[in-house]
């Protein structure tokens, strides 16, 4: 499992007498120096490391570095490639893989997590393999979000010496529940934490009482670490019952493991002010609202940005009636004790599978001649959020907006919904069958008559029994991916999807039926019990005939906001049809995926991400022009991150290149750094 590179054996000894040799003398010259630019990459400038999944403890994915700018990033070639073999098509596991991790450097090593939640030091510069820690996660468990991780975090404990075991120590929370922490000189489990370095987050709070199958409880996403304490989430199962286990958060000491707070986003008591917003006990019967996404923090206010989840199950509410909060909201937690400080509801009564997917990010904002310190929180609905970071109140005005209601028995949607008056949306939230759209008449006709049969009243229509049209649908807007920030020109560059959903509630009598169609594969649609609630529920793309989104494209695009003054800058479509569609001509249309943006201090912006095409590719920050595209050996479900160590050495650009299970057909095992030549 060594990194693929290919360097000339040192013992063999060159010869270059006779023509022949003369002959392989000038070829040699040729391959050397007349193939190569003339230029040198730059030398001197900043260095840097990306010590945390987002570049800094904010989330704020900005690099100080300049060696690779607009003039040279057509240069860009592959520096070395490194193959995890952490792949699954879900024939010999139970699950497929995705590849979803972004590395970390720090200290001169990178780290990365692989699809089987498997830890990888590497050399930075070389792709060499230093040492791997294998957690053996169950391969063949049915994890509800499938083989994957996202990343891992690092802490360094300065009461320790340098040298000694488990000064820096690498964590990661792995699919099957458990957190641990790893020596980073040579990932070895550090013996003083938890149980022999490692911690079951199952076994505590009363979470596994509500645990009804292993892989419906999981951690995807890297700690959050703030003054010597590691804090972590959950990853729950969506849509199977009312009562999931709940969103407990929680906050352990880095050195021994032991727990030192705890928060659910669902009120535990009637005394707590949040249970005000679930009408009488509901509360306590439903589960979930957990921080699945990745957290940032705030050591100088001692604050924990938490991104939270729909309370279960998603797309009916009739046995949580109310707010319900603090779901679909970003809360702010004291590090050191884990009190509420401020909550801000995106999302009231969630119907939707709108999740606050997207990390927050924090950024320093140039407001009337003044910084103003914000927490950005985008949204799956393409709403985007501005909230002063220290009390969450909006920095753009956000109003409440009526939408529909609900014709379904039992269920009591919000009546209304907050809009922030700046930035506009970011993606499109209305859509009726007047607007379908396909590659042929027959195509669009055929979608057009599709639509006509579902409910249609712009974003936040409820689901029905009849069907009802949902843009964005629940991997719409922004997810997971997230966004980048340039505090230079004050742009936040993000990547979303735009892909309408069919939504279905399926009567309680007639849902065993449809769910043995589904699993026999006559029913294409993802369909759900929703135990404890009269209805299940069916959930599927709208698509045309032709396997093409019924709604116009762009189906993904990369949008530049301004955030100082809530306008967007430009947006262009991302991703072509390279592999979506085996035809002769390329589109541009922007195709829907997951993984997000760098941006560098050159003015380039970094991502991949796009399911319908294999590419990592820069852009101009200022015009949203495409400046280059590199060729990976899969898709780059991933964000990338850049570094570079030293004055005299290159910049970097990895990413993750292994497709994703559920939406691109090449899955891979690559990890690929980019560099000038």
């Amino acid at each position: 499992m060594a990194a693929s590179i290919h360097l000339p054996d040192p013992t063999r000894p060159l010869s270059f007498g006779g023509r022949a040799g003369r002959a392989a003398l000038a070829m040699a010259w040729v391959l050397l120096f007349g193939c190569r630019p003339r230029t040198a990459p730059p030398s001197g400038g900043p260095v840097a490391e990306w010590p945390y999944y987002g570049g800094d403890p904010g989330g704020e994915r900005f690099s100080p570095l300049t060696q690779i700018d607009k003039s040279n990033v057509k240069a860009l070639k592959v520096a070395w490639t490194y193959h995890t073999g952490d792949v699954s098509d879900g024939t010999r596991y139970a699950r497929r893989s995705e590849f979803e991790a972004t590395p970390i450097v720090v200290d001169g090593l990178l780290y990365v997590s692989t699809a089987f939640n498997r830890v990888v030091a590497l050399d930075p510069e070389t792709g060499r393999e230093r040492w791997i820690y294998d957690p053996h996660i169950d391969l063949h468990a049915e994890y509800s979000e499938g083989l994957m991780n996202r990343g891992v975090s690092s802490w360094l404990d300065s009461a320790r010496r340098p040298g000694q075991a488990c000064r820096r120590r690498i964590f990661i929370a792995t699919i099957d529940a458990r957190l641990i922490a790893l020596d980073a000189a040579n990932g070895a489990p550090c013996a003083d934490f938890g149980q022999h370095g490692q911690i079951d987050l199952a076994d505590a709070d009363g979470i596994r009482d509500r645990i009804r199958r292993k892989g419906e409880y999981e951690e995807t996403s890297p700690p959050a670490v703030i003054d010597g304490l590691v804090v972590v989430g959950s990853s729950i199962a969506d849509n199977d019952r009312v009562g999931m286990p709940r969103g407990t958060v929680r906050a352990f000491d880095a050195r021994t493991g032991a727990l030192r707070w705890s928060w659910d986003p669902i009120p535990a008591r009637a005394a707590e002010a949040a249970a005000a917003s679930w009408a009488g006990d509901s509360f306590s019967q439903t589960g979930a609202a957990n921080a699945w996404s990745v957290m940032a923090v705030d050591p100088a206010l001692d604050l924990v940005y938490v991104p939270t989840s729909s309370p279960s199950p998603d797309y009916y509410g009739g046995e949580r009636k109310g707010d319900d909060r603090w779901a679909d909201s970003i809360v702010a937690l004291r590090g050191t004790t884990g009190s509420f400080v401020w909550g801000f509801q995106l999302v009231h009564h969630d119907l939707w599978d709108y999740d606050t997917a997207a990390p927050p990010l924090l950024a320093t904002l140039r407001l009337s001649g003044r910084d103003v310190d914000a927490v950005v929180q985008g949204n799956k609905t393409g709403n985007l959020f501005v909230l002063n970071r220290a009390t969450g109140v909006p920095i753009f005005p956000v109003t409440e907006r009526p939408v529909p209601p609900s014709s379904v028995p039992g269920e009591q949607p919000s009546p209304t919904q907050p809009f922030p008056t700046a930035p506009p949306p970011l993606t499109p939230q209305r859509l009726t069958a007047g607007d379908a759209w396909g590659l042929t008449p027959w195509d669009r006709g055929g979608c057009r008559d599709r639509m006509k049969r579902l409910l249609a009243e712009g974003i936040f229509t409820p689901p029905t029994v009849q069907g009802s049209l949902i843009l964005p649908g629940n991997l719409g807007g922004m997810n997971w991916s997230g966004y980048a920030f340039d505090p230079q020109n004050q742009t936040l560059v993000t990547f979303t999807d735009s892909i309408a959903f069919e939504v279905h509630l399926i009567p309680r009598a007639q849902y065993l039926p449809i769910e043995r169609a589904a699993k026999a594969g006559r029913f294409r649609a993802e369909v759900s019990p929703q135990h404890g609630t009269p209805f299940g529920m069916s959930r599927q793309p709208l698509l045309s005939r032709l396997g093409l989104p019924c709604n116009p494209p762009p189906w993904g695009a990369l949008t530049a906001v301004n955030l100082a003054t809530g306008r967007i800058r430009w947006s262009v479509p991302l991703g072509t049809s390279d592999n979506f569609l085996h035809l002769p001509v390329t589109f541009r249309w922007g195709l829907p995926g997951l993984g997000g943006p760098i941006v560098t201090a050159s003015g380039l912006v970094f991502i991949a991400g796009t399911a319908g095409d294999n590419y990592l590719r820069a852009f101009d920050i200022d015009t949203g022009r495409e400046l280059w595209k590199g060729r990976l050996p899969a898709g780059g479900q991933a964000t990338p991150m850049t570094y570079r160590l030293n004055p005299a050495g290159r910049q970097y650009v990895v990413i993750a290149a292994g497709g994703h299970g559920k939406i691109t057909r090449q899955l891979g095992d690559s990890l690929v750094a980019f560099a000038l030549p």
